[in-house]
């Protein structure tokens, strides 16, 4: 199970942290890729950002990259996505995703790589 939680309401340019906690035995004893993923209403699920167990390697949506970081907590189920300089086009409900899989910078942004996802958490920035 992977419960996520930070999401609410902040003005645009603000900031807000995510964190993901995977619980269950076989998720936390597994998980080799966490990630996160968004959907805006009336649009597709689309990635945001991945990390890596093994090598600890992050990848991003360009639309992100410079402004949100995703980070790993010292134990092997808890991802955290810090989100910073929002702009209202971030405004989605916000889903962290567990794989079993050690996911290359493409295949981590592939939905179907994931077979563990999040309830969501929602994140809406006003402009």
């Amino acid at each position: 199970q992977l419960v996520e939680s930070g999401g609410g309401l902040v003005q645009a340019g603000g900031s807000l942290r995510l964190s993901c906690l995977a619980s269950g035995r076989t998720l936390s004893s597994s998980t080799t890729t966490m990630g996160w993923f968004r959907q805006a209403p009336g649009k597709e699920r689309e990635f945001v950002a991945a990390i890596s167990w093994s090598v600890g390697s992050t990848y991003y949506a360009d639309s992100v990259k410079g402004r949100f970081t995703i980070s790993r907590g010292n134990a092997k189920n808890t991802v955290y996505l810090q989100m910073n300089s929002l702009k209202p086009e971030d405004t989605a409900v916000y889903y962290c995703a567990a794989s079993v899989l050690s996911l290359g910078i493409t295949t981590a942004q592939a939905k179907i790589s994931y077979g563990y996802w999040g309830q969501g958490t929602q994140v809406t920035v006003s402009s």
